[in-house]
């Protein structure tokens, strides 16, 4: 059975609204990533005209077959240049975010660069912010990148209390699609691998499909009612990380459908693994203060509204997970 709504980046979105109005204005920040790419696809189809800032240009090759878009060489960290690239545009989305890095990385990206976001928007006259977070943010969280999402969170909220800013916050819980680096980096492991040795197996997640989170963004935008509301973005099912790169194993036929064992590790071992993942060349699979995350569960927390309230029936992960594993 193919996917039942994800497309790729050339193809047109689901359950466009007739209520957006054609050639609407948007900067989208970190439009090049997994999700930017999606939900390009989702408002170029709907007639929006879009502008996608990127240090590397290339990275944005896939979205220049979109109607109406155009990848810009930028550096979004450069405040004079984020005001320049507002100028004239209707809305912004930002979904710049590191899961990887110092303490200094984290607060760039995720504290510095949203002040920069509310001062640039005040400056070149424009209002409307729609701006991904991440679910477990709160400062007093256990890691770094939980702690600096919710100080970018509060930098972009007082500027929208101080009445500079119509902010929407989406905080989606891990997201899953065809090019995700989850599902899939768990899969390929289980393809090398006669077992999974895994930290935090237990913690308890709650995936959300990447077309639901573009489809969140996009009613944002043509809805005002979301003006000042936060949004927690999860999908229907809980599941353990243990049962997710299970599942992974065994939709991708991985020993005959069985997948490969997981096993938990202790706590000790855990941060053993990952302070020597830290150190492997390349991005890393995990670090200690991913591991930190995972001292909480990564579930909708119950007091914001969910997906629900903007009228979306989340795609439950396994009628969209085993299509794309499968192929891999």
């Amino acid at each position: 059975m193919p996917n039942r709504r994800e497309f790729p980046v050339a193809s047109a979105g689901r359950g466009l609204r007739a209520t957006v109005k054609p050639m609407k204005n948007i900067l989208v920040l970190g439009g090049t990533g997994f999700v930017g790419r999606q939900i390009c696809a989702k408002l170029a189809h709907a007639g929006w005209r879009l502008t996608v800032p990127s240090r590397q240009p290339g990275k944005g090759s896939s979205l220049a077959v979109l109607p109406q878009l155009e990848v810009v060489e930028a550096d979004v960290h450069d405040e004079a240049t984020l005001i320049r690239l507002m100028a004239g545009r209707d809305a912004v989305v930002n979904l710049v975010a590191i899961l990887h890095g110092s303490q200094a990385a984290f607060d760039k990206a995720h504290v510095e660069l949203p002040q920069k976001i509310a001062r640039a928007c005040a400056a070149a006259g424009v209002r409307r912010l729609v701006h991904i977070s991440a679910l477990g943010a709160a400062l007093d969280a256990p890691s770094m990148y939980q702690r600096s999402k919710a100080r970018g969170e509060a930098a972009l909220q007082a500027s929208a209390s101080a009445g500079t800013l119509d902010l929407t916050l989406l905080r989606p819980s891990v997201i899953f699609g065809t090019q995700d680096k989850f599902l899939n980096v768990f899969a390929q492991l289980q393809r090398l691998a006669p077992f999974v040795p895994l930290a935090g197996a237990e913690t308890r997640f709650q995936p959300v499909w990447v077309e639901d989170v573009a489809e969140a963004v996009q009613r944002c935008l043509q809805d005002p009612a979301t003006i000042g509301q936060t949004f927690d973005a999860c999908g229907p099912g809980v599941f353990t990380l243990r049962e997710l790169v299970k599942l992974s194993g065994q939709w991708a036929g991985v020993n005959g459908g069985r997948g490969r064992p997981v096993f938990g590790l202790p706590m000790a071992l855990a941060r053993l693994q990952a302070w020597v993942m830290e150190r492997l060349p390349g991005e890393p699979l995990m670090t200690r203060d991913n591991l930190d995350s995972m001292a909480v569960d990564n579930v909708a927390s119950g007091g914001v509204p969910g997906l629900a309230a903007l009228g979306i029936t989340t795609a439950a992960l396994d009628t969209i997970a085993p299509d794309y594993l499968r192929t891999r």
